[in-house]
C-alpha cells in the first residue's frame, strides 16, 4: 500500500511539473516534449510512471500523442478564442468602490455575450500567483486585472509573463506594475486628482497640511507626487514629518492612529489630505473622538467620491473616480483587443482625468 501511494505521488508530480512547464509557456504548442524512456532515465523514473503521468497530460487537454512521432504540446488557444469567458481579478470586490467598477464591466460584456469569471486578491501577493495560475489552466480569452501592490517588486511577472507566450491579452486597471509599464492600461490620473485636493486647501488658506498615502501602491506613490507638486507650485516647504505613510495591511488602523499622535505630540495640523475616502471617513472619527471638529479646526479632503464621502456626518470633499465608466472603458478596450489582435500589442495607455468635488469637510481659514 505505501508503494502504491509513493507510485501515485511520483507520476502526480511528473505531471504537475510538465504541466507548469506549459502553462508558464517553457513548454511551447506543438513542441515535442522528451521521449518516454528519456523522460524516464533523466528523472529515474519508471516508464510506466512516466507513461501515467502523460496519459493524465493528454486526457485534460495539455499533450497529444502522434503514432511514430511521440508526444507534443496541445495549441489550446482554439479553445480560449471560443469560451466567450473573460477573466476580471480586482484586489477587492464587494467593498468601497469595486462594485461600480465590476458593474460597468458586466454590462459592456454581458451585453456582447461574454461570462465573468471574477477573482479577488485582497491585495495578497500570494493569493494573486494562484488565481493566475488557475487562470492559465482556464479557457479564458482575455483579462481585466487591477494589480496586487503594485509599487512593490513581484515574482508574479512570471505569469504576466506567461500571458504573453500564450497571447492571452490582459488589460490592467487603477495602476500598472513598473516593469510592464508598457502593457495596456487604464488608470486614473492619481497625482492630478490629489493635486487638485491640495492646491484647493492651499486656496482655502491652509498651511499646515499633512498628506496620507498608501506605500504598496502605485496610486500611493502618485497622489504623494500631486501632494508635493501643489506644495511646491505654492512655494510651500515639503515636510516629510508631515507626510503618513501606511501598507494593505494596517490601512484600516494606521492613518488615524499616526494623525493622533502627531496631535498628541503638539504638531500643527490645519488640514489632511487624504489617500482615499476610507481614510479620510477614519481620520475624521478619530479627530471627532478626540473633540477636533472638521472643518472648523482641521479640514479633511478625500479620494475616490466614494459612498465613504456622501455617508460621513460631514460630507466629505473628495476627488472623484468614474467607476463605471472605467469599467466600461475597460470592457471596451479589451473587446477591441480581441477583435484586432495587434492593438493587444500597441502599449494603449488611457488616462482618465478626476475633478474635485467640493463639498463641507474644507472650508477657508480666517
Amino acid at each position: 500500500m505505501v508503494q502504491k501511494d509513493a507510485g501515485q505521488n511520483k507520476y502526480s508530480k511528473l505531471k504537475d511539473f510538465i504541466k507548469e512547464e506549459i502553462i508558464m509557456g517553457r513548454i511551447k504548442p506543438g513542441e515535442r516534449i522528451s521521449s518516454e524512456n528519456t523522460l524516464a532515465e533523466r528523472l529515474s523514473l519508471s516508464r510506466h510512471t512516466v507513461r501515467k503521468a502523460i496519459s493524465m497530460l493528454v486526457n485534460e487537454g495539455y499533450l497529444y500523442t502522434e503514432h511514430g512521432r511521440g508526444t507534443f504540446c496541445k495549441d489550446r488557444s482554439k479553445s480560449r478564442t471560443n469560451s466567450r469567458n473573460i477573466g476580471v481579478m480586482t484586489t477587492y470586490i464587494s467593498e468601497y468602490i469595486f462594485p461600480g467598477v465590476i458593474q460597468g464591466i458586466d454590462f459592456v460584456l454581458s451585453e456582447r455575450g461574454y461570462s465573468i469569471m471574477l477573482k479577488n486578491t485582497d491585495n495578497n501577493v500570494d493569493k494573486e500567483a494562484q488565481y493566475l495560475q488557475e487562470i492559465l489552466n482556464k479557457d479564458l480569452e482575455g483579462l481585466i486585472i487591477e494589480p496586487t501592490k503594485s509599487s512593490v517588486f513581484t515574482d508574479n511577472i512570471a505569469f504576466y509573463r506567461a500571458l504573453d507566450e500564450h497571447n492571452i491579452p490582459y488589460l490592467f486597471i487603477h495602476g500598472v506594475y513598473p516593469l510592464l509599464s508598457d502593457k495596456p492600461h487604464i488608470v486614473l490620473d492619481d497625482k492630478y486628482g490629489m493635486y487638485l485636493a491640495v492646491k484647493h486647501l492651499i486656496d482655502l488658506g491652509h498651511k499646515e497640511i499633512t498628506g496620507i498615502f498608501k506605500a504598496d501602491d502605485v496610486q500611493g506613490i502618485e497622489r504623494h507626487k500631486g501632494y508635493v507638486r501643489a506644495l511646491e507650485e505654492s512655494k510651500m516647504p515639503y515636510d516629510p514629518d508631515s507626510v503618513i505613510w501606511f501598507h494593505t495591511e494596517d490601512r484600516k488602523i494606521k492613518p488615524q492612529a499616526e494623525v493622533e499622535a502627531m496631535l498628541k505630540e503638539g504638531k500643527k495640523i490645519d488640514a489632511i489630505a487624504c489617500y482615499n475616502d476610507q481614510a479620510a471617513f477614519g481620520v475624521y472619527e478619530k479627530l471627532s473622538e478626540m473633540g477636533i471638529s472638521v472643518p472648523e479646526d482641521i479640514s479633511i479632503t478625500g479620494f475616490d467620491d466614494s459612498y465613504y464621502a456622501t455617508s460621513c456626518p460631514v460630507k466629505l470633499t473628495s476627488v472623484s473616480h468614474p467607476k463605471e465608466l472605467l469599467g466600461e472603458l475597460a470592457a471596451r478596450t479589451l473587446l477591441e483587443m480581441l477583435e484586432k489582435p495587434y492593438y493587444a500589442k500597441s502599449g494603449i495607455r488611457q488616462i482618465i482625468k478626476p475633478e474635485l468635488i467640493i463639498r463641507d469637510s474644507s472650508i477657508k481659514r480666517k
